[in-house]
């Protein structure tokens, strides 16, 4: 692969993380601005950031400029990137619920254009980030932000329609997980345990359990029918899930999060 020189506009939570996986690789020069100078100066500090004056400082150092602002900021970001991009640049935009046609719109209609949505466990390095391309962005684009974002996890290609189930799947995905393990964790408590002890038992379950859809061929569905002894502890404890209808909650949740996406467009 070529030399790559990447640039970030914005070095919020998400950037750091992705930042922090590119670091040290031989191939790849990374430059950032933000607004804020201290968290500029924070990120350059501690990793292999160059650091730019300006958006357009960056789009005139980089040819991949990945966008890193809240939604409401993309278009003020766009309009200050626009006297300095061109065909050679790639956009990755990882702005929840902003189009790649909107990017283009505010840019050049020739611009090439890949969304992600990536989650908080990147920076752990167990990251899943969405990937879909604009229609001006060829395979090679995809496959590139490909790369560049299984630094810090897997990746799914997905067609941009399916982006706002992403968003609210796996993007803010992280959120439901910890609220059900601290709920978990409350019910170890009040059967015993230390606060400590819940926390360690609830999460490392909660990733073994991950791991084991991962890294197999068996549904959740079969997992869960191989655990559940008739007449046993887990039996009794589904059966209460059941009666609440947890399994219906979830899907409100998952809904309720993707209808919040597609109204960021509006």
């Amino acid at each position: 692969m070529n030399h790559l020189h990447i640039g970030f506009v914005g070095t919020g939570r998400i950037a750091r993380a992705l930042i922090a996986g590119l670091s040290g690789k031989t191939n790849t020069t990374i430059f950032g601005f933000d607004k804020e100078p201290a968290a500029l100066a924070s990120i350059a500090s501690e990793y292999s950031l160059l650091a730019c004056l300006s958006a357009e400082e960056v789009a005139q150092k980089a040819q991949i400029i990945i966008l890193a602002v809240k939604p409401y900021q993309i278009a003020e970001v766009l309009g200050e990137l626009k006297p300095s991009l061109g065909k050679a640049h790639l956009i990755i935009s990882v702005a929840a619920g902003i189009s790649s046609e909107f990017i283009r719109s505010n840019s050049m209609e020739s611009m090439k254009v890949i969304r992600v949505m990536p989650n908080t466990p990147a920076f752990v390095g167990e990251g899943m980030t969405a990937v879909c391309r604009g229609i001006m962005a060829s395979d090679e684009d995809v496959a590139l932000a490909c790369d560049i974002f299984s630094s810090i996890g897997r990746v799914s290609i997905l067609d941009e329609v399916q982006m706002d189930a992403a968003t609210a799947l796996s993007g803010s995905g992280p959120a439901y997980m910890f609220h059900i393990l601290d709920a978990l964790a409350e019910g170890g408590v009040q059967c015993g345990l230390s606060r400590d002890e819940a926390l360690l038992l609830g999460a490392q379950t909660m990733l073994g359990a991950a791991k084991m859809v991962l890294s197999g061929d068996k549904s959740p569905e079969t997992l869960k029918r191989e655990v559940t002894t008739p007449g046993g502890t887990t039996e009794a404890g589904l059966k209460v899930m059941e009666e609440k209808n947890i399994r219906h909650i979830l899907l409100e949740t998952v809904a309720a999060a993707a209808a919040r996406s597609r109204e960021l467009m509006k």
